[in-house]
């Protein structure tokens, strides 16, 4: 590959991998940090679904999600920076691309479709970079 492509194509990864890396711990940290008013919201929010009494294993999982997200992608940024190697900010994305996916199956039980519709861009990014990641990884 092209000295010029391969530089563009870390760029590209670094900030993919940045920008989940920020999201992911910043909420992640924010649901440990406020647990007790994140998880009072939650209990509010879903109190009318079908998922009201696993709002507590919910809040679990997806706040471990979020900060294994965010730290996979946060190394991987600074493994990009160090080898351009892409292999934990790959698996940061895919790991994000799980987090909204579960956060998007419970905005949509929860009936509350614009909160999902706001997943939709994160959700893109987390895909575009899995395939940037995966292209340099030799995954095509």
């Amino acid at each position: 590959m092209p000295t010029h492509l391969f530089q563009t194509l870390t760029i590209l990864q670094i900030l993919a991998a940045l920008f989940l890396a920020i999201l992911f711990l910043q909420s992640g940290l924010d649901k440990v940090i406020d647990r007790r008013g994140n998880l009072e919201w939650l209990v509010g929010h879903f109190a009318k679904s079908p998922l009201a009494s696993t709002v507590g294993p919910m809040f679990f999982f997806i706040t471990v999600l979020e900060l294994l997200a965010g730290v996979l992608c946060g190394c991987g940024v600074v493994q990009l920076l160090i080898s351009a190697t892409p292999t934990l900010a790959f698996w940061g994305s895919v790991t994000a691309g799980m987090a909204l996916s579960a956060l998007f199956f419970g905005q949509r039980v929860a009936k509350d479709y614009a909160g999902a519709a706001t997943l939709v861009p994160y959700f893109l990014l987390a895909l575009a970079a899995i395939g940037l990641e995966g292209f340099a990884r030799g995954n095509y």
